[in-house]
């Protein structure tokens, strides 16, 4: 749901329609949290929440005169590919605010260091979310927030799964935003908003975030040193990146507008946040083994279909039996990537273990 920011009325896009590739918000069992245990490894988790008390990037989200210039000039092409960017880039931020406020507001009275940690993530998420936002405006567009608190539909994830899920989202986060800042400031005349300026500073706030939960999922050992945690990690591990991977060639023209490839920025970016992940996860995909992006690009071609389908003016029922074949060709191929030869990290926080 998005506002016409000079007539403040409400309207309803097509793009927002909600489907497996959209950004979620989530709930979780917060008192479970509560009584985590983290004594094993307090010291990092407390180095980590002091960095976020400095709170480095506190001036650097404020807009300055090169937003105030008027952006009739993108053609409706470009300027929809943009207004998606932001809406969907503020809705998952947005999201991440909420979840971390509500574990916050939750642990405050049995576990307030954890509690002060999340209530400083919860400060930075609302940062991007609301300058997010704010550059919406520029093209007469701005979620309701408010609205999206009340209305939407919320996930449960087990803690564990929050963990996981959350540290990935915030590294390949890093990963995504360091790449498009260190290829604009290389190729100025793509960087055709003023939002990607601001993205070097940006991602050290989902870098520290993705220390945190790194932190804590070390200071649990049974979540990182078990075979059920292993198959844990290439699962996440997998999601993210065929989530990602789904999204960003759907959206192709967003990348080629700022002179991005969006197979190749992907392929970048999964790469960088498995050797990331390397550091923590007991086990990380192998991506040199060639099947794993073939099994991938298959799985975004039977997207695609999917898509395509979608869009025919046929009967839904012929939709549906159309759409079979491509819902079998994309879980043959996630069943295969899932079962690839993984590599193992026996980091010490791991014990000796043996190939899944």
């Amino acid at each position: 749901m998005v506002t016409t920011a000079d007539k403040k009325v409400t309207v309803n896009k097509s793009s927002s329609k909600e489907t497996l590739l959209t950004p979620r918000f989530y709930t979780t069992d917060f008192k479970e949290i509560s009584e985590l245990d983290i004594s094993s490894n307090k010291s990092e988790i407390e180095a980590i929440v002091e960095e976020f008390r400095i709170d480095y990037n506190r001036d650097h989200f404020i807009r300055d005169k090169e937003f105030s210039k008027s952006w009739d000039s993108f053609d409706e092409s470009t300027r929809n590919i943009f207004i998606e960017f932001l809406e969907r880039s503020c809705t998952a931020e947005f999201s991440g605010f909420l979840l971390y406020k509500e574990i916050s507001r939750n642990l405050k009275k049995d576990n307030p260091l954890l509690a002060e940690g999340f209530s400083f993530m919860s400060r930075d998420e609302a940062r991007h979310a609301g300058f997010l936002n704010k550059a919406m405006s520029d093209f007469n567009v701005s979620l309701d927030l408010g609205f999206l608190t009340k209305t939407r539909k919320y996930t449960f994830f087990a803690p564990k799964f929050i963990f996981y899920a959350t540290y990935l989202s915030e590294k390949i986060g890093y990963w995504r935003y360091i790449t498009i800042y260190r290829h604009l400031e290389k190729n100025p005349n793509f960087r055709v908003y003023p939002i990607f300026r601001f993205f070097e500073s940006w991602c050290q706030d989902e870098n520290r975030h993705g220390d945190f939960f790194a932190a804590l999922l070390k200071s649990q050992q049974p979540l990182l040193n078990t075979l059920q945690s292993r198959l844990w990690c290439r699962f996440f591990l997998l999601s993210v990146f065929v989530t990602m991977y789904l999204n960003d060639l759907q959206r192709k023209d967003f990348y080629s507008t700022i002179g991005l490839d969006a197979r190749q920025f992907d392929i970048h970016v999964i790469k960088k946040t498995n050797q990331s992940s390397g550091t923590l996860f007991p086990v990380i995909l192998d991506l040199e083994n060639p099947q794993f992006f073939e099994y991938l690009e298959n799985c975004a071609k039977a997207n695609q279909t999917l898509i395509d389908i979608e869009k025919e003016n046929n009967l839904e029922i012929i939709k549906i039996f159309n759409k079979i074949p491509q819902y079998l060709k994309m879980i043959i191929n996630l069943v295969s990537l899932y079962f690839l030869p993984v590599i193992e990290t026996k980091y010490i926080w791991t014990e000796k273990n043996s190939k899944v």
